[in-house]
């Protein structure tokens, strides 16, 4: 397919997307099984027009002033692609396939129009509710946070220390273009691409067969990391979902000691099985019956919770959830919040530590939840989060957000990873 055909795909898409207000990924999908004539390079190219419509999807429109899909599609073409509205006629021109020319309006808007004069929310592509929740988290820099979590995300990998080092595992890839990621120690990064450029099948790879990687964003890794589990500990990952951060732990215990993974969900707790397989962990023990951890209660060490919420700092990677996010989902979340976290600080020893970590931006969901939860529970105390960061990390580090050192926030603008929220608290003895 040449670009005209691509850019009428990723149109179809996102026009599929608006009316049946479904997940992208689907539409994705469904768009590729109606085309199998598209190869992986069109398929590919295609969902990068469609994320990187998504991610800015708001001030597209705005410079636009037109949101429909293929004024958005455009917009990418003209503002992420590198062409202009002149060079992307003319690379049009003779393609039987191409969409629609956009009218003379909507041309006219986008040369006429500067972002500057935008509302705030529109230049930084959130929702308009959600912006002073952003300024209430991240003060006078909360235009080039919100931004950042409008960017296309690297692709993040971690090295499995139980079977591989990470200079064997970067070696692994040297032609997928893969670095050791800044922060990480464990981490390998490969650069997100521009234009039409796909990022590499890594899970095609011998060595990710071989266990010697997992697909993990980096901040994800660093959350797990600063559970700073131990040689020996009871570990409870209590919303263990896919495993990614029980792997994470499991391999930093150098498979000594016990972490459980338990998740209420089971479809999201399954693949957890194959991803152990092939890790080579030992010492995990996956339960998806709560039953199955009474006798956990008072016992671990640390009991992590990394808890549902609205996902608001993975907008990178899931774009079309912005957009669908309310007040009501916002409310849904932060009370099943503090119902895991009641629940899993029952299974916290005396001297313990109950580690709540979201992969969410916002206060009411963060520094709310455990302020609340350390009020009604006066045998938990907050302990500071950045001392740990410098222990793995070191000072001269790239720094999370931290108001008072005691919680910390990643952003893709201060950690460059998606965003996560960690603290610690410690269960008095």
């Amino acid at each position: 397919m040449r670009l005209g055909g691509r850019l009428e795909g990723a149109i179809s898409v996102l026009e599929d997307i608006d009316a049946r207000r479904r997940p992208v990924a689907d539409a994705l999908k469904d768009w590729g099984l109606a085309h199998r004539f598209a190869g992986s390079g069109d398929r590919a190219a295609i969902g990068n027009i469609v994320y990187d419509a998504l991610r800015m999807r708001l001030s597209h429109a705005w410079l636009m002033d037109d949101d429909s899909a293929s004024a958005i599609a455009h917009a990418v073409m003209f503002r992420q692609w590198g062409f202009t509205p002149e060079t992307l006629a003319a690379e049009l021109a003779d393609d039987k396939f191409a969409p629609a020319a956009l009218s003379v309006a909507t041309l006219s808007a986008f040369h006429s129009r500067d972002l500057k004069d935008a509302p705030s929310h529109i230049q930084g592509d959130i929702p308009e509710w959600v912006q002073p929740t952003f300024e209430k988290s991240f003060g006078d820099t909360w235009l080039r946070e919100a931004q950042a979590l409008a960017e296309r995300p690297t692709l993040d990998l971690r090295a499995n220390i139980l079977k591989a080092t990470r200079e064997k595992a970067v070696k692994a890839l040297e032609r997928s273009g893969a670095q050791e990621a800044n922060i990480a120690r464990y981490g390998i990064r490969i650069a997100a691409g521009e234009g039409a450029s796909r990022l590499p099948n890594v899970t095609a790879e011998l060595s990710f067969q071989k266990g010697w990687f997992e697909v993990q964003d980096e901040g994800s890794q660093i959350v797990a990391d600063l559970v700073l589990p131990q040689d020996g500990e009871q570990v409870l990952d209590y919303c263990a979902g896919g495993g990614g951060k029980t792997l994470a732990m499991s391999a930093a215990m150098h498979n000594k000691g016990q972490v459980h993974a338990y998740d209420a969900d089971r479809k999201r707790l399954a693949p957890i099985i194959e991803r152990l397989k092939r890790a080579g962990t030992r010492n995990v023990q996956v339960h998806d019956n709560p039953k199955a951890l009474k006798n956990l209660e008072d016992r671990c060490d640390k009991v992590l919770v990394d808890a549902p919420c609205t996902g608001t700092g993975t907008w990178r990677r899931r774009p079309d959830t912005k957009w669908r996010l309310t007040a009501k989902n916002l409310d849904e979340r932060t009370a099943q919040q503090q119902d895991a976290l009641k629940q899993a600080s029952a299974y916290v020893r005396p001297g313990g530590e109950l580690i709540y970590v979201t992969c969410s931006v916002l206060p009411q969901e963060n520094e709310d939840q455990v302020r609340a939860f350390t009020a009604a529970n006066p045998e938990f105390e907050i302990s500071g989060a950045l001392e740990g960061w410098d222990q793995l990390f070191g000072k001269n580090s790239p720094r999370p957000r931290s108001s008072d050192g005691q919680t910390i926030t990643l952003t893709p603008a201060s950690t460059d990873t998606d965003g996560f929220f960690f603290c610690r608290m410690k269960r008095r003895g």
